[in-house]
Formats: structure tokens, sequence, C-alpha cells
């Protein structure tokens, strides 16, 4: 089992920025890629950054590309999330999540996903 504990959220102005981390423990070496998801009030949950636990390849869907900035500390079992320049559609609960299956790495569907944190809120006001 791994578990992740998300911290970091918070309320701020559009265009400042946040850094949301996610602590994993556990077995940790189970897992071959991690990732940022977020859904918004009545909204699905969706992707937006992916890192494989070697670090050797990095997603970001469209909508936060250039503004966000996923990373991992493997000696501290630290996952984070950059993001500058925020606006009020980035207003959501993030969620930090890590797979098993080397094949479903890349994936965006948050059922390829085994292990989730229990979120942290992020609130953007124009």
């Amino acid at each position: 089992q791994v578990q992740l504990v998300e911290s970091g959220g918070g309320s701020v102005q559009a265009g400042e920025s946040l850094r949301l981390s996610c602590a994993a423990s556990g077995y940790t070496t189970t897992t071959y890629c991690m990732g940022w998801f977020r859904q918004a009030p009545g909204k699905e949950r969706e992707g937006i950054a992916i890192i494989y636990t070697d670090g050797t390849v990095k997603y970001y869907t469209d909508s936060v590309k250039g503004r966000f900035t996923i990373s991992q500390d493997n000696a501290k079992k630290t996952l984070s999330l950059q993001m500058n320049s925020l606006k009020p559609e980035d207003t959501a609960m993030y969620y930090c999540a890590a797979g098993r299956f080397a094949f479903w790495c890349g994936s965006w569907s948050p059922s390829h996903y085994d292990y989730w944190g229990q979120g942290t809120q992020v609130t953007v006001s124009s």
C-alpha cells in the first residue's frame, strides 16, 4: 500500500502562485508514475500533470502547460506541483495519485491510478 498526503492549497488572487506538495509513504517502489489531478464542482476529475517515477517523462494537459511544473524528490518521497499565473478556472480540489502499472503511465484517466490522497483545495479569485 501507498499513502499520499497533499498540502499547500489555499486561496489566492489571479496571477499569483501556489506550490502543492504530496508526501508519499509505504511501498512507494511499487509505483511507476505519479500525477496531479483536479476536480471542480460539478465536473469530472481530470489529470493535469504526470511524471514517471524515474523522472524521465513528464506530461501536461494543455490547460496548464507553461504555467504548472511537476517535480519529484525521490529521496524525500515528495511530489510537487508549482502553479504560476493562476486563473479562476484553476479553482478545484487537487489530488495526488500514483499508478502501479507502467502500461498506464501517461494515461489521463483517473481509473488507471491506484492510490490517491485526500485532496487539497485551491481557490483562485479574479
